[in-house]
C-alpha cells in the first residue's frame, strides 16, 4: 500500500510541481531546494 501511494503521489508531483533538473542546484532558492528534496523523497519511496 505504501508503494502504491508513493507511485500515485509521484504522478501528481509530475503534473503539478515544476521541473528543476535543468537548473544549477547551487543557484536555487531554499523553497526550490525544498521542492527538489520532496520530489526526490517521493521518487525514492515509489521505487523501493
Amino acid at each position: 500500500m505504501k508503494k502504491t501511494f508513493f507511485r500515485w503521489l509521484n504522478k501528481v508531483n509530475k503534473a503539478i510541481l515544476p521541473k528543476l533538473s535543468n537548473k544549477d542546484p547551487n543557484k536555487l532558492t531554499k523553497f526550490q531546494k525544498g521542492i527538489l528534496a520532496y520530489r526526490y523523497f517521493v521518487l525514492v519511496n515509489s521505487l523501493d
